[in-house]
């Protein structure tokens, strides 16, 4: 496997109501935040370490999520054929967010046949966020009803441009 290292910051802060434990998809009623709940109970004056950062049992969202993604993506052109490469990331128990979020990004990375060096920081280094980027119209499933929805989930890509994924995030 060739490529650059990509860095994943463990030592800042957790902070909520971002993208670290949340994502949108297209529903069938318009966009649809799925959140990952956290456990605070190791939260020290609200702030936790993202390596330090655990998924709450308390609530059944991996079968939500699961059942979100189905019921959103079943008619796509490629959920049929890449349903198995997600539904386990909704049946096993994880305990960390931090082992979540890389294993997802590495499948992801996997199916798009983009290398993926994951690196863990050995301290805070505020590692510098991508800039956005503009969104690239492609199909997705409730376009007609709700018109072209940018910044969604890779999953949305991935499930509605299969393997013709990776051109659009080239171009």
């Amino acid at each position: 496997m060739s490529g650059e290292p990509i860095f994943i910051e463990q030592y800042e802060h957790y902070q909520k109501q971002t993208i670290r434990n949340r994502c949108t998809i297209d529903s069938p009623n318009g966009p649809l935040n799925l959140s990952i709940p956290i456990d605070k109970s190791n939260f020290v004056e609200g702030k936790c370490l993202m390596k330090d950062v655990r998924i709450s049992t308390h609530l059944d969202w991996q079968h939500q999520h699961w059942y979100a993604l189905e019921t959103s993506y079943f008619n796509s052109p490629f959920f049929e054929y890449l349903q198995d490469d997600f539904r386990p990331f909704y049946e096993r128990p994880w305990t960390f967010l931090i082992d979540f979020n890389e294993a997802l990004t590495a499948k992801c990375c996997e199916l798009l046949d983009i290398p993926f060096i994951p690196q863990r920081t050995e301290a805070y280094t505020g590692i510098t966020p991508t800039p956005a980027f503009p969104s690239k119209p492609y199909y997705q499933v409730f376009q007609q009803k709700h018109g072209f929805l940018p910044n969604l989930s890779i999953i949305d890509l991935i499930f509605n441009m299969g393997n013709e994924s990776i051109i659009l995030l080239r171009d």
